[in-house]
């Protein structure tokens, strides 16, 4: 308790994330009375960062940032409006679709709100939408990135749980697809009831619109394909994707230029150093919690509260989401994960890819719910609306997120079918 007790003041006093974890850890060290551990801190810091799977990181970031600066979002999302067609309210599926397509490039849910927020939003303010309303749909979009692949949250869970990241990615495949069908269940659903504008295809240059998308289109097609298909790995995949982004970029597109790689290199350097001190952080602290067999003491207490999986797995992911509402997905899940993992797998049998999809589904919910919400209060900043109008209109899209949660959650076929059947 006084450690939780530490790491929460640190919190509330500003202290990033990674440091709060990083001096929880050491406190703990200091309370075994065993000073020898101390010796072992720049090993452990340097251990929980080893790992093969922490390259596809900033490979994907980088993929994402190149596909930003060579225009594929714009060109997405032309060919979302030409795929939806005329429907009510099509201008909001439009923006899920493309939310769909920029979640198997960007893989982070701040990015593409942001990203989405700077083409969607106006689009649909110009069609008759309510800001408001086009912020929401536009926030609840940002949900499919942490599961769709590529995703850094499944990512990190691969690399902390040990577990491929390609059979991750693959768990991942049919839980998004759900969630992007009961996301588009809602909009249609709200688009009726406020009689929303019904969307338009172009008239003319369909042709041309299908053409000028497709190479963005077909680079993410590709990668995700040859992960399925048991081609390359994760980061192969990635590596193949920014080579195909630069040629399309510079040579198809012509909208990528020199000027652009250092600002996406700087970019992409910035945010894998952060996420990276983040596991070295939670790398120290899972060592101290394996020596001091916390993980066999809190498997133990959970134990003595329950024998059922059903009800272990109901109160695992109540605590994810209550978690979730306070701290960021990626710490969460780094902070949540070599604790509970072991027991859900061991004492409860649970395979760790549903324990994987399950867990970042969960924590992907937190990004619309306040206090925390960085989902929520990026839209919210982007678009000029209030986080708290924006939080009521996002609640219908979170209680859909919710039921595609308890379904994967129940239904182990959901996350292990596909993998089974490539198999």
């Amino acid at each position: 308790m006084t450690v939780l007790a530490l790491f929460s003041g640190l919190l509330v006093l500003g202290l990033p994330v990674a440091f709060a974890i990083l001096a929880a850890a050491l406190w703990q060290i200091a309370a075994t009375g065993n000073p020898a551990l101390f010796l072992s801190v720049p090993q452990q810091l340097f251990a929980g960062i080893e790992s093969y799977g922490l390259l596809a990181l900033p490979v994907f970031i980088l993929l994402g940032e190149l596909m930003n600066a060579a225009g594929a979002g714009r060109r997405l999302l032309a060919l979302a409006a030409l795929a939806v067609g005329p429907v009510r309210g099509g201008l909001a599926q439009v923006t899920l679709v493309a939310n769909a397509m920029m979640a198997a490039i960007l893989g982070s849910s701040v990015a593409q709100i942001t990203l989405m927020s700077k083409l969607a939003v106006p689009e649909m303010e110009r069609a008759g939408y309510p800001r408001d309303l086009a912020a929401a749909v536009t926030a609840a979009g940002g949900l499919l990135a942490p599961v769709l692949p590529p995703s850094m949250l499944l990512i990190l869970f691969g690399v902390t749980a040990q577990i491929p990241v390609g059979e991750l990615f693959v768990a991942g495949v049919v839980p998004g697809l759900l969630l992007f069908a009961a996301l588009a269940a809602v909009t249609a659903a709200g688009a009726r009831r406020r009689n929303l504008p019904v969307a338009r295809r172009p008239a003319t240059g369909r042709g041309r619109i299908v053409l000028a998308a497709l190479p963005s289109a077909l680079v993410p097609l590709a990668m995700i394909a040859s992960i399925l298909g048991g081609i390359a790995t994760a980061v192969e995949a990635g590596t193949f994707g920014i080579l195909a982004t630069l040629v399309v970029g510079f040579a198809i597109h012509r909208e990528l230029r020199v000027a652009d790689l250092w600002p996406a290199l700087k970019s992409t350097a910035l945010t894998s150093a952060v996420i990276l001190m983040l596991v070295a952080a939670a790398g120290l602290w899972s060592w101290i919690a394996a020596w001091q067999n916390l993980p066999a003491q809190a498997g133990a207490l959970i134990s003595g509260l329950t024998s059922d999986p059903l009800v272990f797995m109901l109160l695992y992911n109540l605590m994810l989401i209550l978690i979730g509402m306070v701290i960021d997905p990626i710490p969460a899940l780094i902070l949540v994960v070599p604790v509970f993992l072991p027991i859900a797998t061991g004492s409860y049998g649970f395979d760790p890819l549903q324990m994987g999809v399950v867990t970042c589904l969960n924590l992907t919910l937190g990004l619309l719910t306040p206090p925390v919400g960085s989902g929520l209060f990026t839209a919210a900043r982007l678009n000029g609306v209030r986080p708290e109008r924006l939080a009521r209109l996002t609640l219908p899209y979170l209680a859909a997120g919710g039921a595609v949660i308890l379904l994967t959650a129940l239904w182990p076929a959901v996350s292990g079918g596909l993998g089974r059947l490539l198999n």
